[in-house]
């Protein structure tokens, strides 16, 4: 098992439970990032001794570094941070859990430093997965899902004899706040209503991922990479209880599920003990709580995201990465109440629709297929 970690985006959800699980396993940390909340990240810097503190926004940089002065920890800023904290010597596990784009540098420079990775960022591979997985190949590391949908997947295939087994992967969705509603239900949903997930505590880009179904599309890509599987043997179903995480049918039809309470810090544990289990620091799962388990198939016309990628995905990677860029000013644009919840499908889709199809060799073209989405987002609000 690993003994030291850096982690990627500790301030938000994922990686303050990811602290959690670093407290229940007594393991080191090598590094600590955060965007812009240096309240939080100077408190984890005082109280896990990092030799590396990252802070993204340059604009927190000398506050930051004047607040931690009386530590040993060394301060970076800005990209070079986050890839500084991806490749640092003696961690042997690389947590990247932020939001966004910004994640696929460190990703990659990961990989390229022959560090094995645990991966919470979607953008990451949805926008460049191709690149990513040809780093992880040819540098002959590990990439561990941390998402709860596909570290299931991940734990599921672990009794699968051979890829050419496994006959489709099953993705459940809890269906987010406006399950059931029509279109004409969702024009006027605020920002709050959208936030109220029912089942998952996450931070509010992801929730507001998760109400518009985009999260899910962005699954299904990253499920795609992950697992060497094409989009149409990869099915979505909404289980409103979020106790299976997800599902494998085998070419048997035979089903293998895994559940769990929804707790990130499962699938962030197994993540870093794997292939090893130990005991957790959340509550046991009590089938005694839930009178029944209930499967629905997703509404593709009114949560237009996830359809949006399951049409990227037959234009490649460039539609992908332009389907995220997108998604991120329109989900961002919504939350600062400067367009409507419907409008964000819309927006993605258009976006989408617009790039060209094809998949990046490099890095620049993925950044180049991101800017002209969110370019056209800005240039095309009502």
């Amino acid at each position: 098992m690993i003994k030291n970690i850096s982690i990627l985006g500790s301030t938000g959800s994922i990686g303050t439970q990811a602290l959690d699980v670093v407290d229940n396993l007594n393991l080191q940390v090598s590094a600590l990032t955060a965007n812009t909340n240096i309240d939080i990240l100077e408190e984890q810097v005082r109280k896990y001794k990092p030799a590396l503190a990252v802070i993204y926004d340059a604009d927190k940089y000398t506050e930051f570094k004047s607040n931690i002065a009386d530590t040993n920890t060394k301060v970076s800023v800005g990209m070079d941070g986050l890839v500084e904290a991806a490749t640092i010597d003696d961690a042997d596990l690389i947590l990247n859990s932020v939001v966004g784009m910004v994640g696929l540098k460190p990703t990659i420079a990961a990989a390229n430093a022959k560090k094995n990775i645990a991966l919470a960022n979607k953008e990451t591979l949805v926008a460049g997965g191709k690149l990513v997985m040809d780093a992880v190949k040819e540098n002959n590391v590990k990439l561990y899902p941390v998402d709860s949908e596909h570290s299931a997947i991940f734990q599921c295939l672990q009794g699968s004899p051979d890829d050419k087994a496994v006959n489709r992967l099953i993705l459940t969705a809890s269906g987010g706040p406006f399950f059931g509603r029509t279109v004409a239900q969702l024009r006027d949903v605020t920002v709050e209503q959208a936030l109220n997930h029912p089942n998952w505590s996450m931070g509010a880009k992801i929730t507001i991922d998760s109400a518009t179904m985009m999260n899910k599309g962005l699954e299904i890509i990253e499920a795609s990479w992950l697992f060497d599987m094409p989009a149409e043997k990869i099915d979505v179903v909404v289980h409103r209880e979020s106790v299976i995480h997800s599902m494998i049918e085998y070419v048997d039809y035979s089903v293998i599920a895994q559940l769990g309470v929804p707790d990130m810090r499962i699938p962030i544990q197994y993540a870093i003990t794997y292939p090893n289990r130990t005991a957790s620091p959340v509550k046991q799962l009590s089938f005694k709580d839930y009178s029944k388990l209930t499967f629905f198939e997703p509404d593709y016309e009114t949560f237009k995201c996830l359809k949006a990628c399951k049409l990227a995905i037959e234009k490649g990677t460039l539609a992908t990465a332009a389907s995220n860029g997108a998604n991120e000013v329109a989900n961002k644009m919504f939350r600062d109440r400067k367009i409507s919840f419907l409008e964000i499908g819309d927006l993605v889709m258009e976006a989408m629709l617009q790039q060209k199809s094809g998949n990046p060799v490099s890095v620049e073209e993925v950044l180049e297929a991101d800017r002209i989405a969110r370019e056209y987002v800005l240039n095309h609000i009502n």
